[in-house]
């Protein structure tokens, strides 16, 4: 049976080639844009099988207007793909509050609005995916990247969470967590914040001008992840974790073996700051 999509994000990079790939398997797809002159065009790539809207996620009445378009149309959502996002670059003390605001109310607080307006109708169906497009930033954090990791490392544990409240409601949540690809997003899509203080010319600034200076480079091809998010809404146990790309799985193991080293080290410290059974049992 054909899936009605919902996906954020669709004027480039993921958004965009998951679109074109959903169509042509014979799905529905909403795909939401910024921008009303870029609907008749990506319309236009599969006219009977695309639906675009206008929605800025960080608009709650875009965000409810866009959805009841959905099921006005389709009568459903099978998938909700939050894909809608962008990077902010800098050091973390130089970074605008305004943009820090900006960053975690699209990628975070935007892509709980979807999650609220579209959970109503996957819980009624008893079934559903929630594809959340997270990052390898969302595992580790990275000089430069702080803000960023900050507003991925949020929506990782929000899609956890979720997983944990609405599997046994037959809906699947699953964090997708892409290494460097092919795409816009340390490009013409990222903002970037100068570094004026010496100090993190060596750290955070560097470790900026490599991403920047890769971009366009990357190993990551978008067709063959947009690929492995489709292979997912065809499981019916997906995880809960799907990293993409071999520098994110490098990493996902980089983290996991000095977390795990690191925890042992200082198990000394950490670990007998619990109340003894004594002292517990004189509290009862």
């Amino acid at each position: 049976m054909s899936k009605v999509w919902f996906i954020t994000g669709c004027s480039t990079g993921f958004g965009r080639e998951l679109t074109k790939l959903a169509a042509e398997k014979g799905d529905f797809v909403v795909a939401t844009l910024r921008k009303e002159s870029q609907i008749a065009e990506l319309e236009a790539l599969n006219p009977e099988k695309i639906k675009g809207v206008l929605l800025d996620v960080t608009n709650n009445e875009q965000v409810k207007a866009g959805v009841k378009t959905a099921i006005e149309k389709f009568g459903r959502i099978d998938v909700l793909v939050n894909n809608a996002g962008y990077g902010s670059l800098g050091v973390i003390e130089e970074v605008p509050e305004e943009e820090v605001r900006r960053q975690f109310d699209v990628n975070v607080f935007g892509a709980i609005a979807m999650i609220r307006e579209v959970m109503p109708h996957m819980r009624k169906q008893k079934s559903g995916y929630v594809l959340n497009i997270t990052s390898i930033a969302g595992i580790q954090g990275f000089p430069g990247v702080g803000i960023y990791n900050g507003s991925k490392f949020a929506l990782e544990g929000i899609g956890e969470a979720l997983a944990a409240e609405v599997k046994h409601l037959g809906i699947n949540v699953i964090n997708v967590e892409p290494g460097p690809f092919r795409t816009d997003w340390a490009g013409r899509s990222a903002t970037f914040i100068k570094t004026d203080i010496e100090d993190y010319k060596d750290s955070a600034s560097k470790n900026v001008d490599s991403i920047e200076g890769n971009s366009g480079k990357q190993i990551g091809d978008p067709i063959r992840a947009v690929k492995a998010m489709y292979a997912l809404t065809e499981l019916e146990n997906p995880p809960v974790h799907l990293p993409l790309g071999a520098p994110a799985y490098n990493r996902v193991r980089s983290k996991a073996t000095s977390f795990l080293k690191e925890v042992d080290e200082f198990e000394h410290l950490g670990l007998p700051t619990d109340y003894t059974e004594e002292e517990l049992a004189k509290m009862d």
